[in-house]
């Protein structure tokens, strides 16, 4: 079984590569050959009185891969002003993060490995940009705006270049360090000229494809600024309102990420973006958590990735369309196909530390 860390996975993961690898796995989702469960979380009060505790789960299966990826954070949302903030994570202290994924081999059940999910989170999501843009951008889109300078920002680059032949982009973000920051990483790094803008609003005009890519719990895009043939791709749904999203006139998601159980008192849906989760505390300590708010986008009868690949939807069918990619679903697949892809090209290049198979197999029955 191999140890997998952040550095190993940045070393051996390339993102042409990474967007393939995901494409083949979500085609196996009309065959069988690929599937997965959506996301369960679990909140707990935690030391922070404040925060609150948050462990998720999520698997999936494809090419012989079984991936289970866990997180274990503290939640914090500190307010600007009367209006809600970012969402904060850590685990420990801020600054430190705690994400797993195990790997087994659904041939006879074999453990693997275990890796970091830092820097393969950031790469499959990115990725899965990258996915939507070659499905319904423009194949003649030059111009690229990111709002948002973090490490989604970077993958998110990262993948829609990758795809698509971009001559220029804009970068906009809350900090001006940032943005110029990114910007001059991102330039000396692709040969791509990244411009930083002073506001969201100057960064979206005249763009081809707009990426938001930010922790922001309030939209980030106005309906208005939305150009005929502009495709969009977001992060999360809370970048995005709902009179946003009736500008798209092609709604793309990429998996349901649906749990079909009912809310109760203990099992409820919408906290701070998890699709489904268990919650624990006393009704004053659950005061912390955010209240889930109404639904801006409403996914249901939007058709997903498989059924444009499919031919069973359309995707765009003419330039004018302003398109939108849904990055939520089929996570489970993302982890098994790109975890499995990490983890052959390290047994390949004799990275990773071996760690004894016997520590994680018994001879007492469970």
């Amino acid at each position: 079984m191999l140890l997998i860390d952040n550095e190993v996975v940045e070393r051996v993961l390339d993102m042409r590569d990474c967007i393939a690898v995901q494409e083949t796995a979500f085609a196996g989702l009309l065959t069988g050959a690929a599937i997965g469960r959506p996301r369960i979380d679990t909140y707990v009060p935690c030391d922070w009185d404040d925060g609150y505790y948050r462990y998720g789960s999520v698997e999936g299966t494809s090419d012989g891969i079984l991936a289970v990826r866990l997180k274990s954070d503290i939640l914090v949302w500190p307010r600007a002003g009367e209006k809600a903030g970012s969402e904060q994570k850590f685990c420990t202290q801020p600054g430190t993060y705690c994400g797993l994924v195990f790997l087994f081999s659904t041939g006879n059940g074999e453990p693997l490995a275990l890796m970091n999910d830092g820097h393969l989170q950031h790469m499959r999501v990115g990725g899965a940009a990258g996915i939507g843009t070659r499905l319904l951008s423009r194949q003649a889109s030059r111009e690229l705006c990111i709002i948002g300078s973090g490490g989604m920002a970077r993958t998110f680059f990262d993948a829609i270049t990758a795809v698509r032949d971009i001559r220029r982009v804009r970068v906009y973000s809350r900090s001006p360090a940032n943005r110029l920051r990114f910007a001059q990483e991102m330039s000396e790094r692709s040969g791509i000229e990244v411009v930083p803008m002073d506001t969201a609003r100057e960064a979206v005009r005249g763009a081809d494809i707009v990426a938001t890519c930010t922790d922001s719990m309030t939209p980030v895009l106005e309906a208005e600024w939305l150009e005929p043939g502009m495709h969009v791709v977001a992060l999360a749904p809370r970048e995005l309102s709902a009179a946003v999203v009736d500008r798209f006139d092609v709604k793309i998601q990429q998996g349901r990420e649906v749990l079909p159980m009912p809310e109760t008192e203990r099992f409820r849906k919408g906290i701070s973006g998890s699709p489904g989760a268990y919650v624990a505390g006393t009704q004053q300590e659950q005061e912390r958590l955010p209240k889930p708010k109404q639904q801006r986008i409403r996914t249901e009868d939007w058709p997903i990735y498989t059924d444009v690949i499919s031919g069973q939807a359309p995707g765009r069918v003419n330039d004018e369309q302003i398109t939108f990619y849904y990055t939520v679903g089929n996570w489970g697949v993302q982890f098994s196909a790109v975890g499995g892809l990490v983890y052959r090209k390290a047994r390949e290049l004799g990275l990773g530390r071996e760690l004894p198979q016997e520590w994680f197999l018994q001879d007492i029955r469970n």
